[in-house]
């Protein structure tokens, strides 16, 4: 009890405490005094005066209470905001009608003049607002200028994304040496006008030749205001110019964590950025609140982040499951940060191990399953191509006949662009395990869905981290073809996208996430050793040939299937031929005999589950819409690792 009330008046007793408590009982008794003055033109009758005098004893510890109750002393004076004004107002205004219903009720003898309440009111608003908002003027706009030497005049591009909030930040950063002097935007209806005493001198397409006008060095980017391809253009003009290019993480990135602003240089994220995706948050809350949330695949890069996610959303229960320990583990402790006892099960376990996963299911009772487990490496799967079957087959099979089995609500299987037309053993193990889902689709009672994505961006395994590395000894960078090109997404875009898709699906479904603009690999890499410091002469890039099972040119649509539009804008829906359950279970009896013979045997029962299932045709990109996709599909064909 003493420890606690020692920390109550050290932080009563604090020393910013005391200025501020101090700073508002002289406003507020220098108005009052003032009110008086004014109301009696400075000639104050000593009837008045008394009067005077004896009110400010209870006036001024009454307001100090209000005041203290709006958070007055708690705020910092040279952040303040016009909700720091609408507190101030109402503070004021409470206190007011308190002096006058005490004066009016309490001591009717003694009446204090209703025109010095209204200027008191008046004067203590005008002279703390002023005082609030000086203060933001002189860190903002003086401060700077007498602590630091001249700032480099810089162009933003971004003001959308709450340019000027930041701009506000960048000129009251101390360590920050940029002077933003106008704003680019899209938008041609705000050029020639200003915010926050800001012009608006064009577009972003200008930017390079609007710099180099206004004597301008730096240009400062919002992260997302620009998709890839306006980014990488800017980025090669800037780098031509020799002008910097700096990016700035948005508001909502800020408000996650303490409001530190920092500057940065362009990363490969910000080339590849499209427009930022927005979610029906309502929907998949809905969906996850109050459920127990089941992950396979949980340490992966995308179950990892699918967990993440679904536990801001308040589920009962998230039950990790995932056979490689040290990635079980790690993904554990990081979430127990945010968990609330109990709401974490970590189970380590393989979904190709029918007893072990019922011990699962039957301790744990998911009402919604996340199927992320799978091995996904074309070159490793091609070596081994019966554990591909095992896994990503017969493990799908297993997990999905559970979820019948215990009336799981929902089951989302994650596929991959591989499945379509496949060229590869992982791809066409991918594509028997969704025909699998659909076939049982028909007979259950659990929402089963598919979704289907390409690469995703600094995945485990994945072309980016592999460049990174490559980059860092020197080189060279190694491309597998001159033409291969690929969609990208970020891991968060990713599961949110898998998380909507399940919000909306009623069963039977493939959802195609729309992977946003086409990247040439060797783009790709330039672009990396571009962001590296180097030029992509100084570090080599060299073709090594297309790898078994490997296309140039993916698909997001099989042969037979039709891509149509559904509610949001980055999910279509793939309309799909029924599959026979019988036929189906049946083929996967005869993989399963198969399954630790030699390779081609187990590419023999591939094939004749599987007809389409050939070696890759490297000569010619296939598009989506050759198979009736229409405009929407041509739109996103798929040309994803």
């Amino acid at each position: 009890m003493e420890k606690m009330l020692r920390t109550v008046l050290q932080k009563i007793l604090s020393r910013r405490m005391y200025l501020v408590f101090s700073a508002h009982a002289a406003v507020i008794a220098v108005s009052y005094v003032l009110a008086f003055q004014l109301r009696f033109d400075f000639a104050v009758p000593e009837r008045m005066a008394m009067l005077l005098w004896h009110t400010l004893a209870w006036v001024l510890p009454m307001k100090l209470v209000v005041f203290y109750h709006y958070g007055s002393f708690h705020g910092w004076w040279r952040y303040v905001t016009f909700a720091d004004l609408a507190s101030l107002l109402q503070a004021a205004t409470l206190s007011t009608l308190g002096m006058a219903a005490v004066d009016h009720f309490l001591i009717p003898e003694h009446q204090v003049p209703r025109a010095v309440l209204l200027l008191d009111w008046g004067l203590t608003i005008l002279v703390l607002g002023g005082l609030r908002s000086a203060c933001r003027l002189l860190r903002e706009q003086l401060w700077p200028y007498l602590i630091a030497g001249p700032r480099r005049p810089a162009l933003m591009i971004g003001v959308e994304q709450a340019g000027e909030a930041i701009v506000g930040q960048i000129h009251g950063h101390r360590r920050l040496d940029y002077r933003v002097i106008g704003f680019l935007d899209e938008n041609r209806s705000h050029h020639g006008t200003r915010l926050g005493g800001i012009p608006f001198l064009g577009a972003p397409g200008e930017a390079v030749t609007l710099a180099e006008e206004h004597g301008v060095g730096v240009i400062l980017v919002i992260a997302g205001s620009l998709s890839g391809h306006p980014m990488r253009n800017l980025v090669r003009q800037c780098r031509a110019a020799e002008i910097e290019l700096k990016v700035i993480p948005p508001v909502e990135h800020l408000l996650k964590e303490s409001y530190r602003l920092q500057v940065r240089e362009v990363r490969i994220e910000d080339l590849l950025r499209r427009e930022p995706v927005e979610l029906d948050r309502g929907a998949i809350e809905a969906m996850l609140r109050g459920r127990r949330v089941m992950v396979t695949g949980a340490g992966g890069s995308i179950g990892s982040e699918i967990c993440r996610q679904a536990l801001a959303c308040g589920p009962e229960q998230i039950i990790l499951v995932e056979r490689a320990e040290n990635s079980l583990f790690y993904v554990n402790e990081e979430l127990k940060r945010l968990a609330r006892p109990g709401q974490l099960a970590a189970c380590v376990a393989d979904v190709g191990d029918l007893e072990r996963m019922e011990a699962v299911f039957d301790r744990t009772r998911p009402d919604i399953v996340f199927h992320a487990a799978a091995h996904k490496h074309v070159p490793l799967m091609e070596s081994d191509p019966g554990e591909a079957v095992r896994n990503n087959v017969l493990g799908t099979q297993k997990l999905a006949d559970l979820a019948n089995e215990h009336h799981v609500a929902r089951f989302v299987m994650i596929s991959t662009d591989k499945a379509v037309n496949p060229t590869s053993v992982m791809g066409v193990s991918k594509q028997i395990a969704e025909r699998y889902v659909h076939a049982l689709s028909e007979f259950s009672d659990t929402k089963f869905i598919v979704v289907r994505f390409g690469n995703v961006l600094a995945s485990a395994g994945s072309v980016v981290p592999i460049f990174q590395e490559q980059i860092r000894n020197g080189g060279p960078v190694t491309v597998t073809h001159p033409q291969m090109r690929r969609f990208f997404m970020t891991i968060p875009e990713a599961s949110q996208l898998v998380l909507q898709a399940a919000a909306m699906g009623e069963g039977g479904e493939i959802f195609v996430l729309d992977m946003g603009e086409l990247v040439p690999i060797v783009d790709l890499a330039e672009d990396m050793i571009r962001l590296s410091g180097a030029m992509p002469g100084e570090i080599d890039i060299v073709f090594t040939g297309t790898r078994p099972g490997e296309k140039l040119f993916e698909e997001l649509c099989c042969d037979g299937e039709t891509l149509s539009p559904t509610s949001h804008p980055k999910v279509l829906a793939a309309e799909h031929q029924p599959v026979d359950l019988m036929e189906i279970r049946e083929a996967l009896l005869e993989l399963e005999s198969v399954v630790y013979q030699p390779g081609e045997k187990v590419r023999e029962v591939l094939r004749q589950i599987v007809p389409e299932y050939h070696a890759p045709d490297c000569s010619r990109p296939r598009s989506a819409a050759t198979a009736g996709a229409g405009p929407v599909a041509a739109q996103t064909m798929n040309l994803t690792t």
